[in-house]
């Protein structure tokens, strides 16, 4: 195959092909005597693996991936994909456990605020076991903008503060962005609606699910650059 035909069977253009190879994705490629690119299937099925790694893994992790089908020993590739496998699901379980928290924490009643009921910054740093700073990152970013003290100005946290804070460190946790927190949060203090911190949920579940259904794409397409008697799709 040309470079053009491995580009159009792998959705990608023909400078990107000419990348990956650069990069090691694809085995070397053979040359014409006038020194033209030629391509067989196993370039083909590298290409079709990368693309669907990097939708579930990242470019950088894919790349890796499928340099160590080409150079390493076969355990060790499958130790890779293993792995990549592995944050997947470990990315699920926060999430499950970020919607459960949610669901708490949002349900928890908040009574009459009393200036002996708020935390200072460190304080509720040390119970949510994040830095100081973070806390002042997320203030900075209008996430979780706590009271100040009259006086000196220092942050205080009340106990509305503090759940929102919880909420916040529960979605963190689950790899949500700090953009979409920062449109979520102010619905959700403005009327407590926990079913925006359920659908911002379901939204980064949908986008996992998304990814392993391309690890599970990629894992087909790698057994295909080890049997080189199937052909490529």
């Amino acid at each position: 195959m040309r470079t053009v035909d491995v580009a159009r069977r792998a959705g990608y253009s023909v400078q990107q092909i000419r990348n990956l190879e650069r990069d090691g994705v694809l085995p070397p490629a053979s040359r014409t005597a006038t020194g033209h690119r030629v391509y067989g299937e196993r370039h083909l099925r590298s290409a079709l693996a990368y693309r669907a790694l990097a939708a579930g893994a990242g470019p950088v992790e894919a790349k890796r991936i499928v340099r160590a089908f080409h150079h390493s020993p076969l355990s060790q590739a499958l130790a890779l994909l293993d792995a990549a496998h592995t944050r997947l699901d470990a990315e699920r379980a926060l999430l499950r456990q970020a919607r459960e928290a949610a669901r708490a924490i949002s349900g928890e009643p908040v009574g009459d605020v009393r200036p002996s009921d708020a935390m200072s910054v460190s304080e509720l740093a040390a119970a949510l076991g994040v830095r100081p700073s973070t806390l002042r990152h997320w203030d900075a970013e209008g996430l979780v903008v706590p009271d100040r003290d009259a006086g000196r100005g220092t942050r205080r946290y009340t106990p509305v503060q503090v759940r929102d804070a919880r909420i916040v460190h529960q979605l963190r946790q689950a790899g949500y962005g700090v953009a979409p927190l920062r449109a979520l949060m102010p619905r959700l203090r403005d009327a407590h609606r926990l079913g925006d911190v359920v659908s911002a949920l379901a939204a980064r579940d949908a986008g996992i699910e998304a990814r392993s259904r391309a690890l599970l794409r990629a894992a087909a397409a790698l057994d295909a650059v080890l049997s080189p008697d199937t052909p490529a799709l």
